[in-house]
């Protein structure tokens, strides 16, 4: 069930407490999004642990259907059910539509994790309507993304899509979930970024191993996006990834 947002006068309460430093109303406030974040996590929890071996797609909810990358992540889906997996993806236009799209032509499992937002985002028709999830925070829903998909397929994308990829790369990288295949696909759009990763923050400023560079896979069509997930777990076991 989705919870109701704060009324206006609720907010304005909320802020006066602080400029008043009415802590009680403060601390009810804090408990109220403490109950409300629970509930997303157990909503998604629940129904995410049934559902199998999952591929999520990230893009930009930007990309028109007559876009080359729009067809492709169709294509990638498509494969990607045929190779055995479901497919996950943020729910709404553009990139996320193309890959639930190309998972229901399969009859696939067709996930979305949808994010409620000012502008743009809306459920596309591809979801399964089993699969369909409404989150409020984007912390609840990457965790969601994370723990449940067995690789990640990256389209090309804005700050969203950037803020998804480098979350899976950090947590990798650190140790704090178990390693999972993550592929971008595309190499002139991502050209500029791995070669400024390799030229700036690698070998000029040290801030990353360079055995990170390995923590991603580049592929251009389909066959090679989906190859990349089938040869990680030619190696590893199917498992969560935390």
């Amino acid at each position: 069930m989705k919870e109701k947002k704060i009324s206006g006068k609720q907010e304005a309460r909320i802020i006066n407490a602080f400029k008043e430093r009415d802590w009680n109303e403060i601390k009810s406030a804090d408990s109220r999004v403490i109950f409300k974040v629970m509930g997303e996590f157990v909503q998604g929890f629940e129904k995410l642990a049934k559902i199998g071996p999952c591929v999520s797609i990230f893009g930009s909810a930007r990309t028109q259907p007559a876009n080359k990358y729009y067809k492709i992540a169709e294509e990638i889906a498509a494969k990607v059910v045929r190779h055995g997996y479901g497919v996950i993806t943020g729910g709404g236009p553009g990139i996320m539509e193309a890959g639930n799209k190309g998972a229901n032509s399969q009859g696939g499992k067709s996930v979305g994790l949808n994010i409620d937002l000012p502008f743009e985002q809306k459920h596309n028709i591809y979801i399964d309507r089993d699969k369909s999830i409404d989150f409020d925070y984007f912390f609840v829903r990457k965790v969601m993304f994370i723990k449940y998909s067995q690789g990640f397929i990256v389209l090309p994308g804005g700050f969203g899509t950037m803020d998804e990829l480098f979350e899976a790369l950090t947590l990798i990288q650190t140790h704090k979930i178990g390693r999972f295949p993550v592929v971008l696909v595309g190499k002139e759009y991502w050209k500029g970024l791995v070669d400024w990763l390799k030229s700036t923050m690698l070998e000029v400023e040290g801030n990353i191993g360079g055995g990170d560079l390995d923590l991603f896979k580049i592929a251009d069509t389909p066959t090679e996006a989906v190859q990349a997930i089938d040869e990680f777990y030619n190696k590893y076991d199917l498992s969560p990834n935390f």
